[in-house]
């Protein structure tokens, strides 16, 4: 019997010692468990935020894809070409001729689209609340896109300026790549079919001026040179600007085509002083629209 007790209370210390190693480990295990788990579910977490931020980005572009799709089918609705007067299309224009009450004035800006002067001069202009004609060059234009949307989406006029901005004589086939080509560039990304042209360096002999004329577009000169594509002081390409100013004036200046930083710093002092002298700003098509307004009213006083 007393064997047998001996028996029973080493097995229960045996037992107790197991049992207590037991939950030793168990206690380990579980101290140590979380921070495993924690290791394991941080990718996780940054999946899910990485996955959230994508999520976003989508939805933006989606919307910005929506807006864009939204504008292109209302100016589908109102029509492909600008609203011309018919004695201007295929008509060689410098000014408008307008009394000198007419205080308007008409920037237009070639050679682009160009990266980063031509957003710089968009803040600009929306800043200040004015609209510009953009004589734009094909292959820019199949080089920044976003910028061709972006100058038909706030509103400004946008034109034909051919496709490579060549100067020498090109034969009616090649004339006809030069502007076609672009045209309908135009019109695919914005939906804005252009009968307005300015020939490269106004070189009105090369075979382009002739090409346009008959296929109908207003060609488009200028009246006031910034001379800018010389690359003057800002003091001195502002003076270039208002030395040949008048009611109904184009201004020629560039936001494409080389080093376009003395422009982009001129433009809000040119656009202070004309406000002071009086002036508003307005597209080419408004400003053939004003032209053939006066020159009815002057025709029926007659």
């Amino acid at each position: 019997m007393e064997s047998n007790k001996s028996f029973f209370w080493t097995q229960g210390i045996l037992v107790a010692l197991v049992a207590l190693v037991g939950s030793f480990s168990l206690g380990l295990m579980m101290l140590v468990k979380p921070n495993v788990s924690e290791a394991q579910s941080q990718p996780s977490i940054n999946e899910n935020i990485i996955v959230a931020k994508a999520g976003t980005r989508q939805r933006i572009e989606g919307l910005k894809a929506t807006m864009l799709t939204s504008w292109q089918q209302q100016a589908k609705a109102k029509g492909f070409a600008y609203a011309l007067p018919p004695r201007f299309l295929g008509a060689t224009i410098q000014s408008a001729k307008l009394s000198n009450t007419q205080k308007v004035i008409a920037l237009t800006f070639d050679d682009g689209p160009w990266p980063e002067t031509t957003a710089q001069v968009l803040n600009i202009l929306k800043q200040n609340e004015i609209k510009a004609t953009f004589f734009v060059v094909g292959q820019n234009v199949k080089n920044y896109p976003d910028l061709v949307k972006r100058v038909v989406a706030e509103g400004h006029t946008i034109a034909n300026h051919t496709w490579h901005h060549w100067y020498h004589f090109m034969n009616p086939q090649t004339s006809a790549y030069e502007i076609d080509q672009t045209t309908n560039l135009i019109f695919q990304l914005t939906g804005v079919k252009t009968n307005l042209f300015r020939p490269p360096g106004g070189m009105m002999h090369n075979g382009l001026a002739a090409y346009a004329r008959n296929s109908k577009y207003a060609i488009v000169m200028w009246s006031s040179d910034s001379v800018d594509y010389s690359l003057p002081s800002v003091p001195r390409l502002i003076n270039n600007v208002f030395r040949q100013a008048k009611p109904g004036g184009i201004v020629l200046m560039h936001d494409g085509g080389g080093n376009r930083s003395q422009t982009v710093q001129a433009l809000p002092t040119i656009i202070a002083n004309f406000r002071k002298q009086g002036y508003s700003f307005v597209t080419i098509p408004e400003l053939l629209e004003i032209e053939d307004k006066e020159q009815q009213l002057i025709a029926n006083k007659k």
